[in-house]
């Protein structure tokens, strides 16, 4: 899919606000979202009307490569995450192929990533969402955090904090998401699989 090349990028990363919710399993978007604002050196802040927290920036090198971005956290709670996203592609004007949604993958390995441009939702309700008030066209992160062991419910699993073990190599893996994302928005989406599928 071609987009403008100087059309804005819109990265979201998906979770559920709150203290209760910030080492949950589901919350790993917005943890790849707090990295990326730390790199890009702003703070996040409400935006208006759109219920969500964002940051304006440029990621890349100097000249063509430079990409302007916002970095968005839907503060809708996850299963509502479409609106808050759809009012922000609108607002800033962002085709639906320069959005990311970085988010956790129950049927990917602890630690895996993968990107991929459209597709279903795979009974994530974050991206349900975002596909109900947008349609499927944007692109994805897909953090891996593997399935629930034994008989454990799939939402007693994502709304569970990251294990002692899984932490261990937690911010590695946040960072290696980060990286991926930039890859994205800065190379395009066959250069990022290449090197971060795994």
């Amino acid at each position: 899919m071609t987009t403008d090349p100087g059309a804005p990028w819109l990265i979201v990363g998906l979770g559920n606000p709150g203290p209760d919710y910030a080492m949950n399993r589901h919350n790993v978007g917005f943890m790849v979202a707090d990295l990326l604002a730390g790199r890009i050196g702003g703070k996040f802040k409400r935006a208006g009307k759109a219920q969500a927290q964002v940051i304006e920036g440029r990621i890349g090198p100097p000249g063509p490569a430079n990409r302007r971005v916002i970095l968005a956290k839907p503060m809708s709670y996850m299963n509502l995450s479409g609106g808050p996203v759809t009012a922000l592609r609108d607002f800033y004007k962002v085709p639906t192929g320069n959005i990311v949604a970085v988010h956790d993958e129950l049927d990917i390995d602890h630690g895996v990533l993968r990107l991929k441009l459209g597709g279903g939702d795979n009974g994530h309700n974050g991206l349900k969402s975002m596909t109900k008030a947008m349609g499927a066209d944007y692109h994805r992160v897909r953090f891996g955090i593997g399935r629930p062991p034994g008989r454990m419910q799939v939402a007693d699993f994502v709304l569970k904090d990251f294990s002692g073990a899984e932490r261990k190599e937690l911010d590695y893996f946040v960072d290696r998401a980060a990286d991926a994302v930039e890859c994205l928005v800065i190379e395009g989406l066959e250069r990022a699989q290449s090197t971060y599928n795994s």
